[in-house]
């Protein structure tokens, strides 16, 4: 054993046994989390894997099946010259492809690392893919910085692939096998996979929304009242008579016809190829009369808004998830450094809260208020629960939601 794989243990034992985690900041808040979630670090983890038709659908529907193959390429090194796989998962942590030697592939079976097993942070403990997943950024974690026992002989590295076009993490980059075969470079290997994958979808979303521009000009051109023309996922493309925001967010439901939207009030949804003109009405949306309503009691988080004029739906990710419930559960509001508290037992992230918060604020508009961060007093607020709250995002490891639980 190296002199760096027993400090690492070291710092184990000494956090196990309740003293301080001497270890990197990211292990450190990492363990936090999972004192906070409650985990066994002596037990193995129970990750019952998605059946074989559900991760063909994941498959079928994820951003990055068309990018699998270069991805394998970028990550070759390490799955042919050492005992390593390729791991991509879906923005949920679920395992998708993998891709290596038989040999480290049974060992990772041993683990219950199989296809469509959830490696999150909630489900498994410490892991880069899952803390990746919690950070937003790329992560290495080696031997005794797992948090549960049985993967101490295991190392892994993991970088989140964003949609530049919308900020939402779309799967995760993973080099995983046992440490003390680690390629050196893993860390550098999977951040550049992650950013050569995010810039082949940036690339295909301004093909997309290029196309749009020249389908739309002529149309808003003719237009006497204020439009505007977005593309599917709410960029702007063409404007007239109003001053509109770079990207609108949409309903997860938007159909044609009437609909209300809480930055923009209310308008008329017209479909167009590879977007929607939405027809303003004069009236601007307001706080006033509103309400709010996070849903966890189905099987995908939601955010229900009703205003003056409408309603209005989408689907919360998991981090837009955790901000709103600490926001309902704190109606006075809570600082950046308190919210990171919230979200990742670390009070320093406060830089993250704040871009997190930014992205919210496009999603709900006026509703939200800042210095502290809370929702807006006019706005009635309401937090659903399922019967048994444990089973509210399982995979998530924010001290909010364990709380709760």
């Amino acid at each position: 054993m190296t002199d760096a794989e027993q400090g690492r243990h070291r710092a184990r034992e000494r956090a196990l046994a309740g003293g301080e985690a001497r270890s990197r900041p990211v292990i450190a808040a990492s363990w936090r989390r999972m004192r906070t979630r409650g985990l066994d670090p002596g037990a193995d983890p129970d990750v019952p894997p998605l059946d074989t038709s559900e991760i063909e659908r994941r498959r079928a529907a994820s951003r990055l099946r068309p990018l699998v193959p270069h991805l394998r390429r970028a990550l070759g090194t390490a799955v042919d010259d050492g005992d390593q796989l390729m791991v991509l998962t879906d923005d949920e942590g679920r395992v998708l492809w993998q891709d290596g030697k038989p040999g480290v592939r049974r060992l990772a079976d041993r683990l219950g690392f199989v296809g469509g097993s959830a490696w999150t942070e909630g489900n498994v403990g410490t892991n880069a893919i899952g803390t990746c997943l919690v950070t937003g950024g790329p992560v290495q974690i080696q031997g005794a910085e797992h948090y549960v026992e049985s993967h101490t002989r295991w190392g892994c590295a993991a970088a989140p692939v964003h949609d530049p076009w919308t900020g939402d993490v779309i799967g995760v980059v993973d080099v995983s096998g046992p440490s003390r075969g680690m390629h050196p470079s893993a860390l550098a290997m999977v951040r550049l996979a992650a950013r050569v994958a995010e810039l082949e979808v940036r690339q295909e979303h301004v093909t997309e929304l290029d196309l749009l521009r020249a389908r739309a000009a002529p149309l808003v051109a003719r237009l006497a009242g204020p439009a505007l023309v977005v593309d599917r996922h709410g960029h702007l493309a063409a404007v007239t008579g109003v001053e509109a925001p770079e990207r609108v967010t949409l309903p997860d439901d938007l159909a044609v016809g009437s609909v209300w939207l809480p930055t923009l009030g209310a308008a008329t949804a017209e479909a167009l190829p590879g977007g929607w003109l939405l027809r303003l009405e004069p009236e601007p949306g307001s706080a006033q009369s509103s309400s709010l309503v996070v849903d966890l009691t189905g099987a995908d988080p939601r955010l229900a808004v009703t205003g003056p004029s409408g309603s209005w739906s989408r689907r919360l990710s998991p981090r837009h998830t955790e901000i709103l419930v600490s926001l309902v559960l704190h109606p006075a509001g809570r600082t950046a450094a308190e919210l990171a508290d919230d979200l990742f037992a670390d009070t320093g992230r406060v830089v993250t809260v704040r871009a997190e918060m930014s992205r919210l604020r496009r999603v709900v508009g006026a509703l939200l208020r800042h210095q502290p961060y809370r929702i807006d007093p006019a706005v009635g607020r309401e937090l659903l629960l399922p019967a048994d709250p444990a089973g509210v995002l399982p995979g998530s490891s924010a001290p909010v939601l364990g709380r709760l639980r």
